[in-house]
């Protein structure tokens, strides 16, 4: 009877011990990444994609920049406070996280992007849709656009209560960045090099104004007035578009040969010593990422499977799920 009665006691205790498992497993389910899935809207809001589709398209027709600015509002949003569509946000103050030095350029085509397809979804399925939802899928949409990979995007990000612009210095890579310093910011949101040089390839879409390389023409060293890792002929096109004192609002293509197309010419490139910002270049003349430069280089199949791989992971960073933030109304402000 003993024996019974003590095999019993330790059932129980094995029993009680799953329940309280359970129940912190589903607690973690409910405040992470778990509620992301490619079919959230399947039911709520099953026409979502198309509408975006067709917004993204319609302003895609209108102006070209569009694709660019779209994907580097999903990045900057992603690596400040997360994929929360914080970036999105206006304030009278001019303190939201769009204000800051980083994000002034943004301002314009990837904004109204995502704002015109949030209308379109509000008039189908209100209340239902989060922007922060709505500019993932906008930013897949822009990269099929420009004749890059499709791929299917997860959803059930809710949009986020805090933007700031205090809160974007120090969070987003800087173009005289060298590899560890590339390696680390990324790392912090579970990116590894490879995601990291994939993501970078981004880099064969949009412009740059003249101020964020002029130090690589114009004052590299005190041995060296131009980065001798720059292709000599590339260095004096940059110093005919780019001459010293040139109005800031001069932009220039990242990519001098395909700048309108998402393909991996940005790799073949930085392996001809045509890229254009230092953390570019980096990526080449530093020995532990040039493997990975020179295969992207040799195989768009290659570049395309890591892109796609690596995009997915950006879209979980730091989401907000289940009953945290909010489903916004109108993405430059929270709800009152």
């Amino acid at each position: 009877m003993e024996r019974k009665r003590g095999v019993l006691m330790e059932m129980r205790k094995m029993q009680a011990w799953r329940r309280l498992c359970l129940v912190m497993v589903l607690l973690m389910v409910g405040q992470g990444e778990g509620q992301l899935a490619e079919n959230f809207y399947s039911s709520s809001c099953p026409n979502v994609e198309a509408i975006v589709k067709q917004e993204v398209s319609t302003k895609f027709s209108q102006t070209f920049t569009t694709i660019p600015a779209t994907l580097r509002l999903f990045f900057h949003d992603c690596f400040v406070e997360g994929c929360d569509a914080s970036v999105l946000i206006s304030s009278p103050n001019g303190d939201a996280e769009k204000d800051s030095d980083d994000n002034l350029s943004l301002a314009g085509d990837g904004f109204d992007t995502v704002i015109k397809a949030k209308q379109s979804v509000e008039a189908a399925c209100p209340g239902i849709v989060s922007c922060a939802d709505i500019l993932a899928l906008a930013a897949r949409d822009v990269v099929v656009l420009a004749g890059g990979p499709s791929f299917s995007v997860e959803l059930g990000r809710r949009d986020g209560l805090i933007s700031q612009a205090s809160r974007v210095a120090g969070n987003l890579p800087e173009p005289s960045f060298d590899l560890d310093q590339l390696n680390s910011m990324f790392a912090r949101h579970n990116l590894s090099q490879i995601d990291m040089i994939a993501l970078s390839g981004a880099h064969t879409l949009g412009f740059s104004h003249c101020n964020r390389f002029a130090n690589r023409l114009y004052s590299f060293s005190s041995s060296s007035q131009v980065d001798p890792s720059l292709d000599s002929d590339y260095a004096k096109q940059l110093m005919s578009s780019c001459p010293q004192n040139v109005d800031p609002s001069i932009a220039i293509d990242m990519d001098p040969v395909t700048p309108r197309t998402f393909d991996n010419e940005y790799y073949q490139n930085l392996v001809a010593g045509k890229g254009l910002f230092t953390s570019d270049e980096e990526l080449f003349s530093d020995p532990a990422s040039q493997p990975t430069v020179t295969d992207f280089a040799k195989s768009s199949g290659e570049f395309n499977g890591a892109f796609i791989t690596a995009m997915r992971k950006l879209g979980r960073v730091g989401v907000k799920t289940g009953d945290q933030g909010e489903i916004r109304k109108d993405c430059t402000a929270f709800n009152s």
